[in-house]
């Protein structure tokens, strides 16, 4: 069950373009929490959420979503809106989250201290993980501890997805103990081009 935060009225709408200029703001102050200058395109977005069974039960933890492009990509694949948990460490983003997707449970925090933010809010098992976070920013000891944490939080079997512009996964396979990762197709269409590296525990892989 998912307890949510209070929200701001409003109700879905499509991304503007002002969303770039937002990014690139945000980016110019706190380049290292950013990670990227621009959202992710709408291909890459649905990479991402493609992982995520509609059908499973339990919360969808999405770490990072921005202006939520990644999050329109989940309820576009018939995720009840309900179910998403989003974590935004950027005040602006989260006032605009609240606003396009007023029934998710949006929280400010930092996705670092995963299991710290989700106390109280979440009493159940986790149905998957999508992270846009800037993983490479961090050291590799603290982006496993991320990958495992979460994975700790979620049912067995249940997916965590994380995007990148590189070609080895972002979270090393000899660092992410006791789990397995397989990397999706070169997202093109995206600027830059990415991939997602989809990670489960290495027995439910």
């Amino acid at each position: 069950m998912i307890h949510p935060a209070p929200l701001a009225p409003g109700g879905h709408k499509k991304p503007p373009l002002r969303d770039e200029a937002r990014f690139i703001r945000s980016w110019m102050e706190k380049p290292l929490i950013m990670g990227s200058v621009t959202p992710s395109g709408r291909a890459l977005a649905q990479m991402m959420a493609r992982p995520m069974d509609p059908a499973s039960e339990g919360p969808i933890l999405e770490l990072g979503p921005g202006t939520g492009p990644v999050t329109q990509a989940l309820v576009d694949r018939g995720i009840d809106e309900a179910r998403l948990v989003l974590v935004e460490f950027n005040t602006a983003f989260v006032m605009l989250l609240r606003e396009r997707f007023p029934r998710a449970n949006v929280i400010q925090g930092d996705a670092y201290a995963v299991r710290d933010v989700l106390s109280g809010v979440v009493d159940e098992p986790l149905a998957g993980v999508v992270s846009s976070l800037p993983l490479l920013t961090k050291p590799v000891p603290q982006r496993a501890r991320l990958l495992k944490e979460c994975l700790e939080l979620c049912r067995p079997g249940a997916p965590f997805a994380q995007f990148t512009y590189m070609v080895a996964p972002p979270i090393p396979l000899f660092a992410a103990e006791g789990a397995a990762a397989r990397g999706s197709r070169v997202v093109w269409r995206n600027i830059p081009p990415a991939r997602v590296w989809t990670y489960r525990r290495a027995t439910e892989a």
